[in-house]
């Protein structure tokens, strides 16, 4: 099954947040908060729920790591298949292994509980502003596509293909992608691309947060095409596209 609101635009409104934990005292301190900040929120205790309350008005998933039946990482997964929007992982899982698979699965972003309110309403917006980017982001004065070889991007939809086939990229991987194709021969250093993408400081634990998000996107083009690699690495400088 695939949902056609992913390359349509919204009528402008109050984003809509589904939550997604089972842990009702969690999900209510979710709710007020995002609720004070002028979202509407719905809400799920497991993945099955989640599934069924999923349709063209969600925005954005906040999504608990462990749950019981199905995992968040394994809900994340499954949905990346037909899904784009942003999803925001919370977790008590401090690793950074555990950070990996919450990233290389699909999510955008990852919140350690206990979480700060300020910091959660400052994650959430960013990853909303970067998704409307990603979606709406239109200008005449651009050319409709950035190419390099046959792995293009489409400014106007946010679409990406290799050779005609469509990728399917999350906003944050197709944020990396666009810059590295706008820029082709230039480095970025994770420094660069996190503060680019995210706009916010770079932090020790952010160029872990890059490695994953290149990996994963390596991955999703090497599926398609096994024998290209788009994705250069300079070592010890970051990362460019021929």
């Amino acid at each position: 099954m695939r949902w056609s609101y992913l390359v349509t635009e919204k009528e402008k409104g109050p984003e809509t947040i589904l939550i997604v934990d089972d842990d009702s005292e969690i999900r209510e301190i979710l709710r007020i908060l995002l609720c004070r900040n002028g979202f509407i929120v719905k809400e799920a205790a497991d993945a099955k729920e989640a599934l069924l309350k999923l349709d063209s008005s969600i925005d954005l998933i906040i999504l608990d790591v462990m749950m019981p039946g199905q995992s968040g990482v394994e809900l994340c997964k499954e949905l990346r298949k037909t899904i784009m929007i942003p999803i925001l992982f919370l977790s008590a899982k401090t690793r950074d292994a555990d950070k990996e698979e919450g990233f290389l699965c699909g999510g955008d972003d990852y919140l350690i509980k206990p979480f700060s309110s300020v910091e959660l309403i400052s994650r959430v917006k960013a990853l909303l502003r970067r998704y409307l980017v990603y979606q709406t982001h239109k200008n005449p004065h651009e050319l409709r596509e950035i190419c390099s070889g046959e792995l293009c991007a489409n400014l106007d939809t946010g679409e990406v293909f290799i050779a005609g086939q469509n990728i399917v990229l999350t906003s944050t991987e197709y944020q990396i992608l666009q810059l590295l194709l706008r820029n082709r021969k230039k480095v970025f250093s994770a420094r660069e691309l996190y503060e680019y993408v995210w706009q916010e400081p770079f932090l020790p634990l952010s160029n872990n947060t890059i490695m994953a998000h290149v990996k994963n996107l390596r991955k999703k083009l090497r599926e398609v095409s096994e024998d290209s690699q788009y994705i250069h690495t300079a070592w010890g400088k970051g990362y460019y596209i021929e």
